[in-house]
Order: C-alpha cells, then structure tokens, then sequence
C-alpha cells in the first residue's frame, strides 16, 4: 500500500508513522524543509503544501492509495487538497477534531452521530467546517474521504490545559511543591488516549475501503477525574500534586485562549463510545494506562534538557491567578 503523509511527524502522527512502517506500507512524508522526517524507512518529498503549485510539481506521477493530511485547519486547506488529490487517491483522511462535538453535551456519551456544534472554539469550528466541506465533495463528486476525530492524545507533550502541552512548567511547579491550577472541581470526567494507542485504530482504517464516507473518533476506553489526572503526573516524578480548584469560567476571563480549550472542550465530562471504531477494526483495543504513559512522556522530556522548556509567564500567570482567587475568597 502506498500512503502519503502530510505532516507526519507531529504529536500524534510520529507514532502512526513508525507503525506504518512495521507493517511494510511505502509510506511517503510530506514536510518542509525544516521538517525533514527522521522516521526510519519513510520516503521524504520536500514542499510546501501551501503552495500548492510546487506541490503538483512535486507530486507529479505519484498516485496513492491513501493521503491523509494531518496539518488541514480550514475549509481553504480542503478545496486545495481536492484539487491536488481528486483522481490521485482511493482514500483521503481528514484529521479533525473531537472538540467538534456538541458543547455543552445534551448527552454525555459520544457517538460519532452526536452533533457537531461549537460556539466556543474557533478552532473547532473551523475543523466542523472541513468536514462539511468534505461531505459535500464525497456526496456530489464521489471523493473518497474518511474523518478522523482524535480527542486528547499524547505522546511528545503534556496533556493538561495549563502549564503543560509542549512546555514543561506543570513538571517543574509539581516538583518544587508550587501549586497547580485544576479547572473547575477537578471531577469532571475525560479520556487522554496514547498516540501509540491511536495509531493501531488509525491504521486499521488505512486503505479500508469500507472506511469511505465514515467518520470515526479513536480513543481509549480509560475515564479519569482532572484530579486523577494531575495526580498521575505527580506521582510520575514522585511528588504530590498540590491542587487549586479554580472555576474555567473565572479561567477564561483572565485568558480568553481557556474560553476554548476549557469551555469548548475540557470543561464538561465526556465519554467515547467507541463501538464503531471496534466494529470496523477488529480486535483495536486501547492498552496504555495513563499512569503509565505519562511516565514515559515525562522520561521523554526530561531525557534532553532543551525540551524541558519553562515559561516564565505561565508561572507568573499561575502564581498571580491563585493569589487573586485564594484572597478573594479567604482560602
């Protein structure tokens, strides 16, 4: 099977990469650049896939079995990529985003029938946008897209809304026995999946023609508490977690990027009902506790000191938001 990546060596996708390889599929990254892959055993092919001019020069004679575009944000980036992969491909794989889902939830259990709605993330509406797009070229023009919805995914960042992703300040403050903020009560409910995890339910969808005009959100079957989940990183480096539960609504007034990220997103309990993504990919199973990864991503981290980075303003930001909330309410 011949697959082309655009993108491929992100977050998520390094890891749907290497296994793409083990399985023997001539796998092709599409990268700037700056960006040239260091997966071992993919073909690179240079470019800029916003000019897609040079990319059609690139591109020119490959026909794929698959391409899946793991960097489209908007509905531009879609009319272009049909313009280039229309008659080229069998299958195109859009990577959206399970943020897309109906927020507030009118139901707290996700099928991939559940509405697609966000009036808090622009992001998130964008990514609705794509898969309108998308439906519309699959229904009229017979264009052979499958939607993918990750949810939270880890590998190579740390998946809380405040002091982690790609920069290391959560860590740090856990270790020195600083307080963290947890939104809300920290009981909300979440799922964080493994990028490894992902990979093996993605790539079962790779080449399946029974996959075409189907959506599909890939996580694990694992629900924590926000508490439970900043203690799992404590406990990875030995240390207590020392929690200040600040409401997201207060949250996103002091950082309207939280009105998205919380409110959109994190904010609410959710649970995947992944019974399609078993049902088309049999035997896909979700095997990495959180405990467990975490541990790994920090190792990851803390292995090259130039990716322990630590933001000066997210510690001061930190420190000044719970002063503020613990005086204001005598805490």
């Amino acid at each position: 099977m011949k697959v082309l990546f655009i993108g491929g060596t992100g977050n998520i996708s390094t890891s749907v990469s290497r296994q793409a390889i083990d399985l023997g599929i001539e796998l092709y990254l599409l990268n700037r650049r700056k960006r040239i892959s260091n997966i071992t055993g993919a073909k690179s092919i240079v470019g800029d896939i916003t000019h897609p001019e040079e990319i059609k020069s690139a591109l020119n004679g490959h026909t794929w079995d698959a391409v899946v575009n793991w960097i489209a944000f908007n509905e531009q980036d879609i009319a272009r990529d049909y313009k280039l992969f229309r008659g080229k491909t069998k299958q195109y794989i859009f990577i959206s985003s399970a943020s897309a889902y109906q927020k507030p939830l009118a139901f707290p259990i996700v099928t991939e029938s559940t509405p697609l709605v966000n009036p808090f993330w622009q992001y998130s509406r964008d990514k609705i946008a794509c898969e309108i797009a998308l439906n519309s070229y699959y229904r009229q023009e017979q264009f052979p897209i499958t939607i993918v919805r990750p949810s939270l995914t880890y590998d190579t960042v740390i998946p809380v809304p405040i002091g982690g992703w790609t920069n290391y300040t959560i860590v740090a403050r856990i270790k020195k026995g600083k307080k963290i903020i947890v939104h809300g009560d920290g009981t909300s409910l979440f799922t964080i999946t493994h990028a490894d995890d992902f990979a093996k339910g993605f790539l079962g969808l790779l080449g399946n023609q029974q996959a075409i005009g189907e959506s599909f959100h890939i996580t694990s079957d694992e629900i924590l508490t926000w508490n439970q989940i900043h203690q799992s990183i404590a406990k990875a480096v030995k240390c207590e977690a020392k929690i200040v539960h600040i409401p997201s609504d207060i949250l996103a007034t002091f950082d309207e990027e939280l009105r998205g990220s919380l409110i959109g997103d994190k904010a609410t309990s959710v649970i995947f009902n992944n019974t399609k993504i078993k049902k088309f990919v049999p035997g896909f199973a979700a095997v990495i506790p959180f405990e467990h990864g975490i541990q790994k991503t920090i190792e990851w981290f803390e292995s090259d000191p130039t990716r322990k980075i630590i933001r000066k303003e997210t510690n001061d930001w930190m420190d000044k938001i719970i002063s503020q909330y613990e005086k204001a309410f005598d805490l």
